[in-house]
């Protein structure tokens, strides 16, 4: 047995994890350039990746390995349908659909939870340490950026964790404790590092709206600025 996945994971991915951080959508966010059409299609992707996630990984929860890091308590799928009522209303279900990223993603844990289960603890850590790591920053950044007063950060929130930072270490434990051997810790790290290009693909979809946004936005300052400029000069003649 391996005892040491959860370092083989962090180690493994560094690479993905850095190429992550700097594609476009996610280098803005975290500069608190929000565009909250571009951000509620990414909340729309993640529901129906987080629902495929949770999905399958109840499906196993009897599964040796996958039932070690089944943690109910970590499930988003409600706190996404939250948002998703906030930014596009009572008939939200009416108007969200994954994108073609979203598909991929979503038809790759349908995949692997079929045919290779265990390695759905590649796809449960990539998504859930990060939401715990720096949930609580990109709560605040998008509360800012989008000027959020009544809602539409429910993502973030973990109300069934009381300390967060307790038990990203109880699972990292849970993960060096699972029984996989090397082979098997190969191919989840594997599929760690996939899992962050899909989540990039992701991202990468969103650019050009935001681009768009950003556009525009600089447009419409401009704009006010001539307008309040020309009156000034009409004033003071």
């Amino acid at each position: 047995m391996s005892g040491n996945l959860a370092t083989k994971l962090r180690e493994g991915t560094k690479k993905s994890h850095t190429m992550a951080e700097n594609v476009g959508f996610v280098k803005c966010f975290l500069k608190g350039v929000v565009e909250k059409t571009s951000y509620r299609k990414l909340v729309a992707n993640l529901y129906f990746v987080y629902t495929a996630m949770e999905e399958e990984m109840a499906k196993h929860r009897q599964h040796p390995i996958v039932s070690q890091i089944y943690f109910p308590e970590l499930d988003r799928k409600a706190s996404l349908e939250e948002d998703l009522y906030y930014y596009y209303g009572s008939n939200w279900r009416e108007q969200v659909a994954p994108s073609a990223a979203g598909k991929a993603y979503v038809e790759r844990i349908r995949e692997v939870s079929a045919n290779a289960p265990e390695l759905l603890v590649a796809h449960s850590y990539t998504r859930y340490l990060g939401d715990l790591s720096g949930g609580q920053i990109l709560k605040g950044i998008a509360q800012r950026a989008m000027n959020l007063t009544d809602g539409g950060t429910a993502f973030y929130e973990f109300p069934d964790i009381a300390d967060e930072k307790a038990f990203k270490a109880k699972y990292r434990q849970t993960m060096n404790d699972l029984p996989v051997d090397e082979a098997t810790v190969d191919r989840i790290v594997d599929e760690a590092n996939d899992a962050f290009g899909m989540n990039m693909k992701l991202f990468m979809e969103l650019e050009g709206n935001l681009i768009k946004a950003i556009g525009q936005m600089l447009f419409n300052t401009l704009t006010r600025r001539r307008t309040t400029g020309s009156t000034e000069l009409a004033t003071a003649e």
